[in-house]
């Protein structure tokens, strides 16, 4: 299983900013797929969890209202954040976990996802 991430980068306070995690080697409407991202010196914080089935998501409060998780039918899963802050700046990553895909409900806890993206670094400028 390999996920790849894209779209990280450099953007301004309150800019949006899209990332993309392409997916190989699994089944996918199998697997739930999660964003995450951490900070420096702080824990990895899940952001949002996708079904692939039948694209249910959970986001995170932090996240509510200003990003979007949405997947296609080329196991693909995109993540689209508007109204950055500073705060936001993090390495994101997706990850990929069979035990939620198939449990049929979405979960945030980065601990529940085996398979996991190298991470793309996002800098949000004040």
């Amino acid at each position: 299983v390999q996920l790849v991430e894209s779209g990280g980068g450099l953007v301004q306070t309150w800019g949006p900013l899209g990332l993309a995690c392409a997916t190989s080697g699994l089944i996918f409407d199998d697997y739930a797929i999660g964003w995450s991202r951490q900070a420096p010196g702080k824990v990895r914080e899940g952001l949002s969890s996708i079904l692939s089935t039948d694209g249910s998501t959970l986001s995170a409060h932090s996240v509510q209202g200003r990003f979007t998780n949405s997947r296609d039918n080329a196991k693909a899963v995109y993540l689209q954040m508007n109204s950055l802050s500073p705060e936001d700046t993090a390495v994101y990553y997706c990850a990929a976990s069979y035990t939620i895909g198939t449990q049929e409900m979405p979960a945030l806890d980065p601990d529940e996802y085996t398979y996991w993206g190298q991470g793309t670094p996002v800098t949000v400028a004040s």
